[in-house]
C-alpha cells in the first residue's frame, strides 16, 4: 500500500466514494457532492488530501481541513488495514489533528481509538424542537 497526493486524477474517486450509499451514514453531513462542487472544493483543498493505493488502484482517502480529519475506505477494501494506514499516515503529516465522529459510527470510533485517539466530548443535537 502506498500514499500519494490527491492529484486531479483522483478527485472523481473521492467524490464517488464520498457519495457511495455504503459509506454515507458514517459522515456527519449527507450532502450529495456534484462534479462541480468537487472541482471547486478540490481546487482549494487538494494539498490537504492523500490517497491510498493498492497496486495503483485508489482504495481510500484521508484529508485534514481546519485541523479536522476526513477519512474513508472504499467498502471493497474495508477490514484490510487501509483505514489504519491512512490514519497513521495522517497523524504523521498533520500532527495534532482531531476528528468529529458520529456516536453510532462504531467502526470509526474503534479505528481512531486503536490509533491512539481518545474521546473528549460529544456534541449532542436535539432531533426536534418539541418537548
Amino acid at each position: 500500500m502506498k500514499l500519494v497526493m490527491c492529484e486531479e486524477i483522483y478527485w472523481e474517486f473521492v467524490r464517488k466514494l464520498r457519495n457511495d450509499e455504503r459509506v454515507q451514514n458514517g459522515f456527519i453531513s449527507k450532502t450529495i457532492i456534484t462534479e462541480e462542487m468537487q472541482q471547486s472544493y478540490m481546487m482549494r483543498h487538494q494539498d490537504n488530501y492523500r490517497i491510498a493505493l493498492i497496486k495503483d488502484e485508489p482504495v481510500g482517502y484521508v484529508g485534514v481541513i481546519d485541523n479536522d480529519i476526513r477519512i474513508c475506505t472504499h467498502p471493497d477494501f474495508q477490514g484490510q488495514g487501509v483505514g489504519k494506514f491512512l490514519l497513521k499516515s495522517c497523524i504523521n503529516i498533520w500532527p495534532g489533528s482531531t476528528a468529529k465522529i458520529k456516536i453510532d459510527n462504531v467502526a470509526s470510533l474503534r479505528l481512531f481509538e486503536t490509533c491512539g485517539f481518545e474521546k473528549e466530548f460529544f456534541l449532542l443535537k436535539r432531533k426536534n424542537d418539541t418537548i
